[in-house]
């Protein structure tokens, strides 16, 4: 990477620790969040250790990921330095189901100095009396120069998504059974099994559905690689904080047909032409015949996300954590 330009306002040096409860060799979207922030952090001059939670070690500043499952840490933190800063970013399962009824995840935005969210419409899922302390920080993802060709012996969409129910990572390989012959779709889905439950599911359906390839587990330089070599990215998640992969996607001149959800529409606004019912895979499939059908469609989905690409620069996002850093110095 070329030399970082001076962020005005930048304050001296902190020591951070950022707080995630997934697993380094788990490859996942808050993973891959939390090193990305991490690397913005060292970038700005500050000295930044990843952890899967505070062990008590002395740091000016605390940034925990997912409210609920870092709450241990976000109190212990609390409880020791009660007046440093502590910054809490949150999840989409921190947004849609743990801040309706779970205490822990209510109490860390009380303790938290500033929340971050990663799209603006997941305020509307935040207690009222915390919205002053959130700021919307949207993700960003390097763009591939130059970008690879796209496959060419089929046309090729592109699922990222570990097999777990929330993401519902079966949609896609569902919704491209009964296309008719002449369809040139094909479904390739990257992602690790953390339901056992999908294990049997998935091996099945590679089986007996011809348009559907399940490659496991991917490193994420693959996976953006299959990506960039894909004509479209599905996103069947029934929930989402901001998933870092329609940003991805946005960098890499994918279009994306994701399911309606405010994690996504927070992103690519609510008049983008390609969402569908969330669990609805004949109406995912209809999208995907619009797009390959070539009525200009898939036309109009590439122009919005290149409207979009100033919105993911890796400058727009590590300029948001200076910006914050001031607020909090």
């Amino acid at each position: 990477m070329g030399r970082i330009p001076h962020l005005p306002g930048v304050n001296s040096a902190m020591k951070i620790v950022l707080v995630t409860p997934t697993p380094a060799e788990l490859h996942t979207g808050n993973r891959t969040t939390a090193e990305r922030w991490a690397g913005f952090l060292r970038e700005l001059g500050n000295q930044v250790g990843v952890r899967s939670e505070w062990n008590g070690e002395e740091c000016d500043l605390l940034i925990a990921l997912h409210a609920r499952r870092s709450f241990p840490s976000i109190e212990r933190f609390r409880q020791g330095r009660s007046l440093a800063p502590l910054v809490v970013a949150l999840t989409g399962t921190d947004l849609y189901i743990d801040l309706k009824n779970n205490p822990d995840a209510i109490r860390a935005l009380e303790l938290a100095s500033r929340i971050v969210i990663l799209q603006p419409l997941g305020r509307e899922a935040i207690p009222e009396g915390a919205r002053p302390k959130v700021r919307v920080i949207y993700q960003s993802a390097e763009r591939l120069s130059p970008p690879p060709p796209r496959e060419e012996s089929c046309f090729q969409v592109c699922v990222l998504a570990h097999l777990r129910g929330v993401k519902d990572p079966l949609l896609p390989a569902v919704a491209v059974r009964d296309l008719p012959a002449s369809s040139r779709i094909k479904v390739k889905h990257a992602g690790g099994v953390l339901d056992p439950d999908f294990a049997g599911q998935v091996e099945a359906e590679q089986r007996s559905n011809l348009r559907y390839q399940w490659l496991g587990p991917l490193a994420h330089e693959d996976a953006i690689d299959l990506l960039a070599r894909s004509h479209l990215l599905v996103l069947s998640s029934r929930q989402e904080g901001g998933a870092n992969v329609v940003s991805e996607a946005i960098a890499a001149a994918v279009p994306v047909i994701s399911s309606l959800i405010p994690g996504s529409v927070g992103i690519l606004g609510a008049d983008y032409p390609g969402y569908f019912p969330v669990g609805d895979s004949a109406a995912l499939r209809q999208q995907l015949e619009r797009a390959e059908s070539g009525d200009g469609y898939y036309r109009r989905l590439e122009q919005w996300g290149e409207k979009l690409q100033p919105l993911v620069t890796v400058s727009r996002e590590r300029q948001a954590w200076a910006d914050l850093l001031v607020e909090l110095g």
